[in-house]
């Protein structure tokens, strides 16, 4: 057979040679059965059976994965049992069994299409991702109400690599981790829950193949590069022969890039930057140390308040940033506080549905209209703060005004602890995110007020440059590259520097290969990235020389596209870190991820 290559979304890291296995999820056959009258409510009582059944399932593959990969693949059946327990979802079939006197599964199907086509007309692509939390639950109400066997991954005898339309997050949770090596599917996106889980596992992964799953047949000898996003069915000689090599290549660099684990982020000539991470969660500490991690440069709260019906209260808040601060002293943890809004939303908070959510009611503008909410946050983090390694940042804070609001509540919630007799750390460092061009503008001002600037990446290229960092037919013109970007970036610094306040990073880019050196020469003090990234980026750290990176950043300052300044920056790292260019330029980036 021809060797054939498919190009999708890079979603674990990873390249991996094995044969295919066809796993295709079919929802159970469903048609319609009238009721009678006598038996609607013993066909209602059927309908939330199933309901609790399925609620069980969720609960035991919870509990099943506690262990396995902590609480941030766990926590993403919160949003499963969500969808379970929806009053309205609920409601609705009800109303459908009472009045169409039909059975409970069709009718459950029929809400649930429903539900997937309004999702479906909805263009913002978390949105959508989150379609497949709905299918996956569906799928269990329905075996559980037809009595169907339910097909997965978890009795599988030999090696495989999972190919399938889609997968859901409890098809990859429960699959026999060792024997399936990769998978890949025609659906899905980085953020989707199965791409989290698939990295949490440690499985090389593809996604958002198009139309794999048709091509393929269970036994089909393929090639799954997750470090490329592509698949490669029927490898040749040449082509296995290469990935033999490359994997080699990876097992090699991997082993290079451990050794760096316990030395600082420091240029070949000596100078020296912070290298933070970018946590979610206590769960994830582990990853930080062991990837060597120098501290948190953001931890991103609002996750507390994620896929769940309360809200959390000043202890459980307080429990979890003290174990954070415990574990990692005497390095730094700063604590973001709740960034709610755009794409995060809590259904307890009842925050009502905006056109533009990224730049209406969110972050802190929302706890400036809650201050009962952001006061509990804070007597939380103040709490924490004895152990003298936390630090308090504010998220998208648009002018002086804004920031000297949030001050007083600040000083507010200080002086009423403080009357309390509440220990804490009276001289905390407190800093703010600079993601607006409007903070940037103002940053002079702004730096007098506080003891830190972090430049929030991921807001701030999408605001500069008007492009909806989710909107896919406009995901190229989102580039970190940008001149405009560069130069608002060398601005926010060199304010800060010049009243003596020290600046860091903690977006997307501070992990972006092609803009590190640019960063680094730029004068950045601190680089935040992903836990699993620290590696790669303390390793181009590593390999540059100040002067060299200077040179580039005062070169590209002058540059009017982003080409140019890409240019300019592959340039010097094919000089430096070679290896790391090859894994860049092969890499498929998906919409907004930088």
């Amino acid at each position: 057979m021809k060797e054939k290559v498919f190009s999708g979304i890079a979603a674990s890291p990873g390249i991996v040679v094995g044969q295919a296995y066809l796993f295709d999820v079919e929802e159970a056959a469903v048609s319609p059965h009238p009721i009678p009258e006598k038996s609607v409510g013993a066909e209602i009582a059927r309908f939330e059976d199933a309901l609790i059944a399925t609620r069980k399932e969720l609960i035991n593959i919870r509990q099943e994965l506690a262990d396995r990969a902590g609480r941030k693949v766990t926590d993403l059946f919160d949003a499963h049992l969500l969808v379970v327990e929806d009053r309205t979802l609920i409601a609705e079939v009800v109303k459908g069994i009472e009045e169409k006197r039909l059975n409970a599964e069709y009718v459950f199907q029929s809400v649930i299409k429903e539900y997937t086509k309004a999702f479906l007309q909805v263009e913002d692509g978390y949105i959508k991702e989150r379609l497949s939390d709905i299918r996956d639950v569906a799928r269990r109400v329905l075996h559980n109400l037809t009595g169907s066997k339910r097909a997965d991954l978890a009795s599988l005898e030999e090696e495989v690599v999972v190919i399938a339309p889609d997968l859901s997050p409890s098809d990859t949770a429960l699959m026999h981790r060792e024997k399936v090596v990769g998978f890949a599917t025609d659906a899905g996106g980085k953020t989707s829950h199965t791409a989290i889980m698939a990295r949490s596992l440690e499985i090389p992964a593809v996604v958002a193949l198009g139309n794999i799953s048709a091509a393929v047949s269970t036994g089909d000898p393929l090639v799954v590069d997750g470090t490329s996003g592509q698949v490669i069915l029927f490898p040749s000689r040449a082509t296995l022969a290469r990935v033999k090599r490359e994997q080699t290549e990876l097992l090699r660099f991997e082993t290079q890039l451990e050794e760096l684990k316990d030395r600082p982020a420091e240029t070949r000539d000596g100078f020296r930057v912070t290298l933070a991470a970018n946590i979610e969660m206590p769960e994830d500490l582990p990853s930080v140390v062991s990837h060597g991690g120098e501290g948190v440069g953001l931890y991103r709260t609002e996750y507390f308040y994620l896929n769940r019906v309360d809200l959390p209260d000043e202890e459980e808040q307080y429990q979890a940033y003290r174990k954070v601060a415990k574990t990692l002293h005497p390095a730094s943890v700063i604590i973001r506080t709740l960034d709610l809004g755009g794409d995060k939303f809590n259904s307890a908070l009842e925050i009502p549905p905006e056109f533009n959510p990224f730049m209406g009611w969110r972050a802190i503008r929302f706890c400036l209209e809650r201050q009962d909410i952001f006061k509990t946050q804070l007597r939380a983090i103040l709490r924490a703060s004895r152990e003298k390694n936390v630090k308090v940042m504010f998220p998208m804070i648009s002018g002086y005004g804004e920031l000297k609001r949030v001050l007083r509540i600040w000083e507010e919630t200080k002086n009423e602890i403080r009357r309390q007799g509440v220990p804490f750390h009276q001289d905390m460092e407190v800093g703010i995110m600079i993601e607006i061009p409007s903070a940037v503008v103002m940053a002079d001002e702004l730096a007098r007020e506080v003891d830190f600037f972090s430049i929030g990446t991921n807001d701030l290229i999408q605001y500069t440059l008007a492009v909806d960092r989710v909107n896919e037919k406009i995901a190229y013109l989102y580039d970190p590259l940008n001149p405009a970007v560069i130069r608002l970036i060398d601005q926010v610094i060199t304010t800060g520097h010049r009243h003596n306040i020290w600046v860091g990073m903690c977006g997307e880019m501070a992990g972006d290969i092609l803009s590190i050196p640019i960063l680094l020469g730029l004068g950045l003090d601190e680089f935040s990235v992903s836990p699993v990234i620290i590696p790669e980026v303390k390793k181009l750290i590593s390999s540059l020389r100040l002067p060299e990176a200077r040179e580039l950043a005062q070169e590209v300052l002058s540059y009017r596209s982003a080409d140019d300044i890409r240019a300019a920056a592959k340039k010097v790292i094919s000089r430096t870190a070679p290896r790391l260019l090859k894994a860049e330029q092969s890499r498929v980036r998906p919409a907004g991820s930088g």
